[in-house]
């Protein structure tokens, strides 16, 4: 089984930025998509971005498209979000996750292994 710890978030104002990082342990995620999910206060969760396992195919929801960039290190076992122009209806706690679909996957259900969330939050 493959563990996902997030890290990197915080408190930041809004039009700053912040990179998440997700670390796999007990195993490697380079055969996995991965995705990033956040859930705000009252809100169902959230499909944030995706990578394919070779990180050559991403996707983003459309809210944060031009602000947000999901990078992955095979050789690292990481994945990163780096957000950039935060806004505060950015605010939430997000998640990475691994799944066995190639390219990643835009619905939660799909996915196998979740790491256990990081805050971010943005302050007006």
């Amino acid at each position: 089984q493959v563990q996902l710890v997030e890290s990197g978030g915080g408190l930041v104002q809004a039009g700053g930025s912040l990179r998440l990082s997700c670390a796999a342990s007990g195993g490697t995620f380079s055969p996995y998509g991965m995705g990033w999910f956040r859930r705000a206060p009252g809100k169902e969760r959230e499909f944030v971005a995706r990578i394919s396992r070779s990180g050559d195919i991403t996707g983003y929801t459309d809210s944060v498209k031009g602000r947000f960039a999901i990078s992955r290190d095979n050789a690292k076992n990481t994945v990163y979000l780096e957000m950039s122009s935060l806004k505060p209806e950015d605010t939430a706690v997000y998640y990475c996750a691994a799944t066995r679909r190639a390219s990643g996957a835009s619905y939660s259900y799909a996915y196998d292994y979740w790491g256990q969330g990081t805050q971010v939050t943005v302050s007006s």
